[in-house]
């Protein structure tokens, strides 16, 4: 499972630089300087932490599961990688002057707790940046739009906080930063195949033609024509990325 947990992160990084590589912009954003403490939280394989590292920064990478450890230290040994709950970081109170999650927190339990967490390691005027989904704004073009509406609903039921990256503004505030940026980005696919292993969407419509939320006719027909080489895929979701300064003066 770990192995296929480390390939759809490889593809979906992939993804997002020809989507436009949100992850660059947010790179960007939060103006990591030489000899910065960064820590990336939810690291996974390591996929991130060369581009840190590459801002000549300490670099930090936090993950819980010991085979995206293990890999991330074999990939990028130039790293400090250690294991630890992003609830809980085993970082140091005000030892960091940036951190950064990237899709991370609509899988957890508690996204507010872990803002506390990155305000507590942060230094006053640290910063954080933040990139999320927000699934509610999948689309998929298709002569079909009941099915790709539905297809949509229940991929967004599936993610435990599909709504996160609408929310990163607020619970950055409630955890007691100040924005610095808010901004969202589309991410386009256009490739069936890439789409397929990112959304799901054959994986995803056989999910819902088993919880009878789609007809199995309904969604082979269309599935085929998405796969259709005749016409022009085109799929797309909202990313919203957002940073947010640990205020200089508590």
């Amino acid at each position: 499972m770990t192995t296929d947990q480390i390939a759809y992160m490889d593809t979906a990084a992939r993804a997002a630089v020809a989507a436009g590589d949100y992850k660059q912009r947010l790179l960007t954003a939060m103006d990591i300087r030489p000899g910065h403490v960064v820590v990336d939280i939810g690291c996974g394989p390591g996929i991130d932490l060369r581009s840190l590292l590459a801002a000549r920064a300490q670099v930090i990478g936090v993950d819980r599961d010991p085979a995206m450890i293990a890999e991330a230290r074999r990939r990028v040994p130039g790293a400090d990688v250690r294991q630890g709950d992003a609830h809980a970081l085993p970082v140091a109170d005000g030892s960091a002057d940036r951190a950064r999650t990237d899709r991370v927190l609509q899988h957890l339990a508690q996204p507010d707790a872990v803002l506390a967490e990155i305000f507590r390691v942060l230094r006053p005027g640290g910063v954080v940046g933040l990139a999320e989904p927000d699934w509610d704004t999948l689309t998929v073009a298709a002569d079909d739009i009941e099915t790709s509406r539905g297809f949509a609903r229940f991929t967004a039921g599936r993610v435990r906080n599909s709504t996160v990256g609408r929310e990163l503004a607020r619970m950055a505030v409630r955890a007691g930063f100040e924005l610095l940026s808010v901004e969202a980005v589309p991410v386009v696919f256009r490739d069936f195949e890439i789409a397929d292993q990112i959304l799901g969407l054959t994986r995803n419509s056989a999910r819902a033609v088993e919880a009878a939320q789609l007809r199995e006719d309904v969604a082979a027909s269309w599935l085929s024509s998405l796969a259709d080489p005749r016409d022009p895929f085109l799929a797309s979701f909202l990313c919203y990325l957002v940073t947010a300064e640990r205020p200089r003066r508590d």
